[in-house]
């Protein structure tokens, strides 16, 4: 089966910077919903679409069509006493970046550093301002179910496709 609009498609990857410094070994395969679905980063979809199981390819993907360039305004200094304790690096707060249009989504803020009564948090993502290079090989494409299709993304084959609760699940980024 080709990927095409509509498709699951799983991918083994290899994620290096430009330098070729691995940043990601792929132990997990990316699985994602193939068609302009913001399921993936769009450079993959493109270098994907239509292509067949055993597909290998390596493309470069530029920051600004990745997770975009490395915003300094998104960096924060804020107080100690601000925030709960206990307080690690690696934890993420959510937060509107300052002189934002309050229209917009809050970021994401994770801690980088805490020191003299102060806490460095960053709002970029951690890949912001870097072109990465995917070592690519299709291992699977499936048609997806009209329930994923309508949802606009790919079931979790262990049954957390749906936040029931309603709250947002967080990790500590390392």
């Amino acid at each position: 089966m080709k990927i095409t609009k509509n498709t699951v498609v799983t991918v083994h990857y290899k994620l290096s910077d430009a330098q070729n410094n691995v940043l990601e070994d792929g132990q997990e395969p990316i699985v994602y919903l193939h068609g302009g679905y913001d399921d993936t980063l769009p450079a993959l979809e493109k270098a994907l679409d239509g292509k067949d199981v055993g597909y290998k390819t390596m493309i470069q993907v530029e920051p600004e069509e990745a997770f975009g360039e490395y915003d300094p305004l998104l960096v924060r200094v804020e107080d100690r006493e601000s925030f709960p304790t206990p307080l690690e690096v690696g934890m993420q707060f959510e937060g509107m970046p300052e002189n934002a249009d309050p229209t917009e989504n809050p970021a994401i803020y994770v801690v980088t550093d805490i020191a003299d009564g102060k806490v460095i948090l960053d709002g970029n993502h951690p890949l912001a301002g870097i072109a990465l290079r995917f070592e690519l090989t299709v291992t699977d494409v499936r048609a997806a179910t009209e329930k994923e299709i309508e949802q606009g993304y790919v079931n979790d084959p262990d049954g957390f496709d749906d936040d029931e609760d309603g709250q947002f699940r967080s990790i500590v980024l390392h």
